[in-house]
């Protein structure tokens, strides 16, 4: 009887143990199923994205809906200011990543979040220059020689204002011959051979190391963007939304992140 006895309440004690502990837990949550691919939520997820974010967003969404079957991501990009407005405007959205904090502030000013936007990355300027560098570009100041033209981004765009930071902080005053709404139209001037060189985020220049080279130069330092998500106050799928989320603050979605050259917060 005793021996039962010691036994029934060895078994109870390990019971409560497990249950105090997680032994036991409730069903998970959608941002912890979602982040270890427990595929609990589903339906369409809208992602507002950075134009920066597009080949590192790309393999995140694919790999969130392997993860999460049932699930559709799809992903708007642009430039963030761009972005903002859209999504002030009533555009239908879930989740909104910018390369500012600035363009954030605007959407959560006027549009509200679920809780404080996260900053899940950063990114560094480098000048985007066609392969083999054949103006022999070695820092900003070498865009202002004559023949040489240069691609910014406009500075209401993100790379923009940390463009005009870099030059202003190498005191090089700069006339571009064009001025893009987004990172990848100015990378895109490069490619193209429409320009000698562009200020574009390091992560666009590894996107296309089969036609450009990136050159670092110290003034970037002091131009880093900081990159905020956040789930909109009224997402259509706001559990999906948090899902995604989830994934991308995950490992598997920072190691995606930082594949493309992101830095780490």
């Amino acid at each position: 009887m005793t021996a039962r006895w010691i036994g029934a309440a060895v078994a109870a004690l390990t019971a409560l143990t497990l249950t105090a502990c997680g032994g036991d837990p409730d069903p998970a949550t959608p941002q912890a199923a979602a982040a270890s691919g427990g595929g609990t939520v589903t339906g369409d997820i809208t992602v507002f994205a950075a134009a920066s974010l597009t080949e590192s967003f790309k393999t995140i969404g694919k790999d969130f809906e392997t993860a999460n079957p049932g699930t559709k991501v799809t992903f708007n990009f642009a430039g963030s200011s761009a972005l903002a407005t859209q999504i002030n405007q009533g555009a239908p959205a879930d989740v909104f990543a910018s390369a500012a904090p600035a363009n954030m502030k605007t959407v959560t000013d006027a549009r509200g979040g679920e809780g404080t936007a996260t900053t899940f990355v950063k990114n560094q300027l480098v000048i985007a220059v066609p392969k083999g560098n054949p103006k022999a570009v070695k820092g900003l100041a070498d865009l202002t020689r004559p023949g040489v033209k240069v691609a910014l981004c406009a500075e209401q765009v993100p790379c923009g204002a940390e463009a005009k930071k870099a030059l202003d902080a190498a005191q090089v005053k700069l006339t571009p011959v064009t001025l893009e709404q987004d990172v990848k139209g100015a990378l895109s001037k490069v490619k193209l051979g429409e320009v000698d060189a562009a200020l574009v985020y390091r992560t666009d220049a590894k996107a296309a190391a089969a036609n450009v080279e990136g050159v670092e130069f110290p003034e970037s330092a002091g131009a880093i963007n900081e990159y905020p998500i956040i789930v909109l106050k009224k997402a259509p799928n706001k559990a999906g939304a948090q899902a995604f989320v989830a994934y991308v603050l995950s490992d598997k979605g920072r190691s995606a992140l930082t594949a493309t050259g992101f830095q780490a917060p």
